[in-house]
């Protein structure tokens, strides 16, 4: 069975903690993703930012981009996959935390970011529809 470091799209750029939201827009633009994760001056990983983040968080509630920071929108610790972890485990950890994207870490170092596309090619047909149910339910 495939494991992460076979899924993920590899070289993920991260978004600084400081970066203004605006910045992490057009970052998203320019690599054309839907996901960064975001990296403290410690270049540990804070979380990732999602398109979603950007609209939901700060467009829809009238937030200034151009004010804040990347970091004000980073939650608790970030949700991560090991790189030898299996297809089937990033699965379980994308329904438990319920999240389309994870980053891919090896030891300590961030080498990728796998996404919920890249997992429904490599499962079963029935496992892919329990993943998209359990991510598309409130």
């Amino acid at each position: 069975m495939s494991v992460a470091r076979d899924l993920m799209t590899p070289s993920a750029e991260c978004i600084s903690v400081n970066d203004s939201v605006s910045d992490a827009a057009r970052k998203l633009t320019e690599l054309g993703v839907g996901a960064l994760p975001i990296c403290g001056t410690d270049d540990k990983l804070k979380g990732v930012l999602t398109d979603r983040d950007v609209t939901v968080k700060v467009l829809g509630k009238g937030r200034d981009p151009q004010q804040t920071r990347v970091g004000d929108l980073a939650q608790g610790e970030a949700v991560t996959i090991g790189a030898d972890d299996s297809a089937n485990e990033i699965f379980a950890t994308m329904a438990r935390h319920r999240v389309r994207r994870l980053p891919v870490i090896d030891g300590h170092r961030l080498v990728g970011m796998v996404a919920l596309a890249d997992v429904a090619r490599a499962l079963p047909d029935p496992q892919v529809g329990d993943l998209l149910e359990a991510l598309s339910t409130d």
